[in-house]
Protein backbone atom coordinates (compact mmCIF):
# COMPACT_ATOMS: atom_id res chain seq x y z
CA UNK A 1 0.00 0.00 0.00
CA UNK A 2 1.29 3.44 -0.74
CA UNK A 3 0.16 6.56 -0.49
CA UNK A 4 0.68 10.17 -1.76
CA UNK A 5 0.95 13.07 0.68
CA UNK A 6 1.54 16.71 0.30
CA UNK A 7 4.12 18.78 2.59
CA UNK A 8 6.37 21.85 1.99
CA UNK A 9 3.99 22.89 -1.18
CA UNK A 10 5.61 19.42 -2.69
CA UNK A 11 4.28 16.12 -3.09
CA UNK A 12 5.57 12.57 -2.28
CA UNK A 13 4.65 8.98 -3.18
CA UNK A 14 5.47 7.62 0.35
CA UNK A 15 5.05 3.77 1.92
CA UNK A 16 5.86 2.15 4.86
CA UNK A 17 9.48 2.10 5.84
CA UNK A 18 10.30 4.68 3.34
CA UNK A 19 12.72 7.36 4.29
CA UNK A 20 12.22 10.33 2.56
CA UNK A 21 13.82 14.53 2.99
CA UNK A 22 11.45 17.42 3.18
CA UNK A 23 11.72 21.28 4.12
CA UNK A 24 11.88 21.94 7.07
CA UNK A 25 9.26 20.94 9.80
CA UNK A 26 8.58 22.43 13.28
CA UNK A 27 9.33 19.09 15.17
CA UNK A 28 11.86 17.42 17.51
CA UNK A 29 14.02 14.79 16.13
CA UNK A 30 11.42 11.62 17.82
CA UNK A 31 8.40 13.27 17.16
CA UNK A 32 5.57 11.72 15.20
CA UNK A 33 3.86 13.96 12.58
CA UNK A 34 0.65 13.36 10.50
CA UNK A 35 0.86 14.17 6.64
CA UNK A 36 -1.61 15.02 4.36
CA UNK A 37 -3.13 12.46 2.31
CA UNK A 38 -4.21 13.46 -1.52
CA UNK A 39 -3.93 9.60 -2.83
CA UNK A 40 -4.23 6.41 -1.50
CA UNK A 41 -3.69 3.13 -3.38
CA UNK A 42 -3.10 -0.83 -2.70
CA UNK A 43 -1.85 -1.61 -6.18
CA UNK A 44 -5.66 -2.53 -7.41
CA UNK A 45 -8.21 0.06 -6.21
CA UNK A 46 -6.84 3.97 -5.99
CA UNK A 47 -8.74 6.23 -3.69
CA UNK A 48 -8.81 9.73 -4.57
CA UNK A 49 -12.37 10.64 -2.68
CA UNK A 50 -12.03 13.58 -0.61
CA UNK A 51 -14.23 11.66 2.37
CA UNK A 52 -12.44 8.52 1.98
CA UNK A 53 -9.27 10.27 2.42
CA UNK A 54 -10.35 12.00 5.31
CA UNK A 55 -9.96 8.58 7.48
CA UNK A 56 -6.31 8.00 5.57
CA UNK A 57 -3.75 8.76 7.85
CA UNK A 58 0.02 8.48 6.89
CA UNK A 59 2.27 8.64 9.83
CA UNK A 60 6.42 9.62 10.23
CA UNK A 61 8.66 10.02 12.40
CA UNK A 62 10.90 12.89 12.26
CA UNK A 63 14.65 11.11 12.36
CA UNK A 64 16.89 14.22 12.46
CA UNK A 65 17.01 17.94 10.79
CA UNK A 66 19.88 19.21 8.88
CA UNK A 67 21.06 21.24 6.14
CA UNK A 68 21.56 20.25 2.40
CA UNK A 69 24.50 20.60 0.42
CA UNK A 70 25.06 24.04 -0.70
CA UNK A 71 23.29 25.65 -4.05
CA UNK A 72 25.55 27.84 -5.96
CA UNK A 73 23.66 30.75 -7.37
CA UNK A 74 25.86 32.97 -9.92
CA UNK A 75 24.43 35.47 -12.20
CA UNK A 76 26.49 36.50 -15.34
CA UNK A 77 25.46 39.02 -18.39
CA UNK A 78 28.05 38.99 -20.70
CA UNK A 79 30.53 41.81 -21.46
CA UNK A 80 28.93 44.10 -19.20
CA UNK A 81 30.91 43.33 -16.06
CA UNK A 82 28.04 42.21 -14.25
CA UNK A 83 28.78 38.74 -11.69
CA UNK A 84 26.71 37.92 -8.75
CA UNK A 85 27.60 34.86 -6.91
CA UNK A 86 25.65 33.91 -3.83
CA UNK A 87 25.38 30.38 -1.91
CA UNK A 88 22.13 28.86 -0.12
CA UNK A 89 22.02 25.54 1.98
CA UNK A 90 18.26 24.61 2.20
CA UNK A 91 17.27 23.33 5.44
CA UNK A 92 15.69 20.05 5.54
CA UNK A 93 13.79 17.29 7.82
CA UNK A 94 14.66 13.61 7.58
CA UNK A 95 11.29 11.42 8.03
CA UNK A 96 10.82 7.92 8.11
CA UNK A 97 7.26 6.61 7.36
CA UNK A 98 5.58 4.72 9.58
CA UNK A 99 2.35 3.62 8.99
CA UNK A 100 0.13 4.28 5.76
CA UNK A 101 -3.50 3.38 6.62
CA UNK A 102 -6.66 3.87 4.89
Amino acid sequence: MYAVVKTGGKQYRVAEGDVLNVEKLDAAPGDEVALDVLMLSDGDKVVTDAGALAKAKVTAKVVETFKDKKVIIFKFKKRKGYRRKRGHRQQLTRLEIMKVSG
